[in-house]
């Protein structure tokens, strides 16, 4: 792996938070009731409505949490639940690593609930990496990341020692599919369109009327 992605625009990645937070409002509450860690001081948050026709530093709004080394981790992490896969970027590509840095470093309940599940678990994920194979998570060849994955991706099916490792992957992985799906690239890999202007409103298909006893 050992990809470099440079760092996406501060203000596309406030941009997206916004635009996801209601795709991720439908995914486990639970988790977000575990202790926090403290919001950065001064991190106020962006009022009632962020500016988005402004540019916005590091810093602006709130600090960035990631480490270079845990954005690296969450990065190849990223590009492990989410592959390229023909002309569709993956996710790491599409720098939902940093839309998961925005998420994660906003000073806002829910979002302080995921910075500690998080940051533990980049945490915890290197430890077993380097306990396996003397590696970093990011430094891994394909194989060997399939593997610690496999471990992990049914939190029902873990063992007791990677139960701290299943939760983190159970929360990484739907904070990288939301913030995948609310991009252009994610919505057209599942054929999404949205309110696309018609010629002509032919109405719902005749099958579609027949399944439902409206013909």
């Amino acid at each position: 792996m050992n990809h470099d992605y440079p760092r996406l625009d501060r203000r596309a990645a406030i941009k997206w938070m916004l635009a996801a937070t209601a795709t991720l409002a439908v995914t486990d509450r639970h988790a977000l009731a575990a202790p926090a860690l403290a919001a950065a001081p001064g991190a106020q948050g962006y009022g009632t409505d962020a500016l988005l026709n402004q540019e916005y530093k590091p810093g602006a709004f709130w600090p960035l949490t990631m480490t270079d080394a845990q954005r690296r981790t969450a990065a190849a992490l990223c590009a492990v639940i989410i592959p390229a896969e023909g002309s569709i970027p993956s996710a790491a590509d599409l720098h939902v690593h940093d839309f998961i840095d925005e998420w994660i470093s906003s000073p806002y309940p829910d979002q302080k609930g995921d910075r500690e599940i998080v940051l533990s678990g980049l945490t915890w994920i290197n430890t077993e990496t380097q306990r396996r194979y003397g590696k970093d998570f990011a430094d891994l060849d394909h194989a060997q990341t399939t593997a610690v994955c496999d471990d992990l991706c049914h939190a029902p099916d873990a063992k007791p020692e990677h139960a701290e490792g299943a939760k983190f992957f159970a929360k990484f992985r739907d904070l990288t599919a939301s913030g995948f799906f609310t991009t252009p690239e994610g919505m057209k890999d599942i054929g999404y369109v949205g309110n696309m202007p018609l010629a002509e409103f032919k109405g719902p298909p005749p099958e579609v009327l027949a399944k439902l006893g409206l013909v």
